[in-house]
């Protein structure tokens, strides 16, 4: 069974260390602020102006002013602050940002990311500030289904579609497995589903490394 989008956004919530500033894209991304851990002090940062966004509101907690940068309504936490659009990409382009969590339309096994635009004519296309986040965070953590619809594999050898970033993406966490890549592969962590890794690796196309005994979820 691939787990849910929630159960990845949960997934992603465990890595993020205690004290560090982040960035968390429109989709499924943002759901990480929902999942995290209670006894960690993480800041997040909203590139339309918002440091340190709390969970998504529900209820009489919504204030219609109080939005992420996917238009959700959203929470803040004690301490939190406002500026200017301008000084968010900022701290963004500055290198301030720790991580930063993005959805994908494709990921290559030496960290390229292509999120803003297919080679559909239909397609409409929209960076927003990925760029930014891809190239100024300090780590760069992916979300997204390993499958296209068509049954392709979005985890790639070269990514097809125009880059948002070459290079930048550490970790990539799928409803079928997590991936880390690194020098010397694409290693898996996790697997969610049931198959052995040889049969994700024909699943996906490229050699895989089998991590899993070094992850925190065989701890």
């Amino acid at each position: 069974m691939t787990l849910s989008r929630q159960q990845i956004a949960a997934r992603v919530a465990l890595d993020i260390p205690d004290g560090s500033y982040v960035n968390l894209g429109i989709g499924v991304p943002t759901l990480v602020a929902d999942f995290l851990p209670d006894d960690r002090e993480i800041i997040l940062h909203t590139e339309n102006g918002l440091l340190g966004m709390g969970p998504a509101a529900a209820g009489n907690e919504v204030d219609e002013d109080l939005i992420n940068a996917g238009k959700i309504y959203v929470t803040e936490v004690p301490g939190s602050s406002y500026f200017h659009h301008a000084d968010s990409f900022a701290m963004m382009r500055g290198g301030h940002l720790d991580y930063c969590v993005l959805g994908a339309f494709q990921v290559s096994v030496r960290g390229d990311l292509a999120n803003w635009r297919t080679n559909s004519p239909t397609a409409i296309p929209g960076v927003g500030g990925a760029m930014d986040l891809a190239m100024g965070a300090k780590h760069v953590y992916v979300v997204m289904d390993l499958l296209t619809k068509s049954g392709e594999s979005k985890l790639v050898t070269a990514c097809d579609y125009p880059l948002t970033g070459a290079e930048c993406v550490e970790r990539v966490y799928t409803d079928h497995a997590l991936f880390e890549l690194g020098e010397d592969g694409v290693r898996v962590l996790d697997l969610y589903v049931d198959m052995s890794i040889r049969d994700l690796e024909a699943l996906v196309g490229i050699p895989l490394l089998d991590a899993t005994a070094a992850s925190i979820m065989s701890t």
